[in-house]
Parts: C-alpha cells; sequence; structure tokens
C-alpha cells in the first residue's frame, strides 16, 4: 500500500471512540480502523523510515503494533473506563533499546491536533540516573542548551523541567542547572488536521521538522549508549 495521506474518516473514528468508549463498540469498527487508521499508518511508516534512512541509515522504522505502532486498547489497569486511546501514535527509533527510551522520531494524532517530536518523552529511572551523569560534563551540558535554544528560536516548543528540586547529586551552581531538573529531552511542534496531514506532502513536512531537530536526536542517541 503506498502512502497518499492521513484520513478523514479516521479522526471520525476517533471522535466516535472518544463518544463510545467500549471494546464492543471498537470491535463493531475494526474493519474501519484497519482500513482508515492502521493501513496508512503502516503505510507511512514504510515510506517515513525510507525519508529518514538520510538522516540515519539505520533507524527503526517496523510497521507492525509494538513495533512504530502502538495498541488501541489503552492498559486497563489504569483507564478501566476508557479503554480506547483517542489519540494515534508512531514511532521510528534508532538503536537497540526499548522503542520508548530511545531517541526516536515520533507522531500521534487526534481529531483534533497532529503532535510532531524528536527526542525521548519520558525518562525511566535507569535513564534519568543515565542522563543526570552525562550532563554533568560540562561540554555536553552546553552543547544541550545551545540545541535547545536554538529550536525555540525556530519556533518548536520544550518541555517544562519536570523536578522542583534540585537532585541531590547535581551541582545548582552548574551552568544551565536547570537540565538537572528534566525528565524527558524533546522538542515538538503541534499543528491541526489540514490538507497536508492528508497528502502525501506530510512526509515533507514532517521530514523538515525531523530535520531542524536532528542535532538534539543525535545529542540524546549519544546519551542514551552512555
Amino acid at each position: 500500500m503506498s502512502f497518499n495521506g492521513f484520513k478523514k474518516e479516521a479522526l471520525q473514528l476517533l471522535k466516535e471512540f472518544e463518544q463510545n468508549n467500549t471494546k464492543e463498540y471498537f470491535e463493531s469498527k475494526r474493519s474501519d480502523y484497519e482500513k482508515y487508521i492502521l493501513e496508512p499508518n503502516k503505510a507511512y511508516v514504510q515510506e517515513m523510515g525510507e525519508v529518514l534512512q538520510i538522516l540515519v541509515p539505520n533507524i527503526n522504522a517496523i510497521p507492525k503494533i509494538n513495533k512504530s505502532l502502538f495498541k488501541i486498547y489503552r492498559d486497563s489497569r489504569f483507564h478501566p473506563s476508557e479503554p480506547i486511546k483517542n489519540r494515534i501514535g508512531i514511532i521510528i527509533w534508532q538503536g537497540a533499546g526499548h522503542r520508548m527510551q530511545s531517541s526516536s522520531f515520533y507522531m500521534h494524532y487526534s481529531k483534533d491536533e497532529v503532535f510532531v517530536a524528536t527526542g525521548i518523552r519520558n525518562f525511566k529511572p535507569p535513564l534519568l540516573k543515565t542522563y543526570r551523569e552525562y550532563i554533568q560534563d560540562d561540554i555536553k551540558r552546553q552543547k544541550l542548551h545551545n540545541i535547545l535554544e536554538e529550536l525555540k528560536q525556530k519556533g518548536y516548543s520544550l518541555p517544562e523541567p519536570k523536578y522542583k528540586k534540585m537532585p541531590r547529586d547535581c551541582d545548582i551552581d552548574d551552568t544551565h542547572s536547570y537540565l538537572y531538573k528534566m525528565g524527558a529531552i524533546y522538542a515538538y511542534k503541534i499543528f491541526k488536521p489540514d490538507s497536508i496531514f492528508f497528502s502525501e506532502k506530510i512526509i515533507d513536512r514532517n521530514f523538515k521538522i525531523y530535520q531542524d531537530m536532528f542535532d538534539l536526536h543525535q545529542w540524546v542517541y549519544e546519551m542514551t549508549l552512555h
């Protein structure tokens, strides 16, 4: 299947799932989900992965659930009353580690917005420890700060610091010590679903965003190897 844009029917389905958030309703719409969401997403991963090889020759773009695609069902332990997700995520990542703890090119869409990001959106404790140790190097910390500032100047958004207190083993007097309080490192852009989203041009637009963010991707990837 060649990719020619995401489907307007996909956003209508997500709206319906939001209004009828039951497994029974989803199963009644499974064929539509596969036609309007799953298959176009697989085609997007295939094509976007090939384009991203320009930046990362060994990129992981695997058009399967639990690889570049996510399950439509939420974890019932945390969302027992809303089992169906209201947004669709796609991740293409670098490295041999877990996809969510690897530097990645990410996107999700809902009926209201398209979110495009690069980096890692949540550090689990082992990686958080690695990150904090890594940025105790003055050069690495300065480089990250410069990359983030450049991305802000280009109009991209960054997450707020997750932690209020300085970690015990980090020095508040270090230059750009705010970086110790981060619980994730990524940059992102949000826009409304538009004519580009519903066409093959979304590949070019997302690639431009990922290209702008590539220095951040590389910094995060090198950190995960530490």
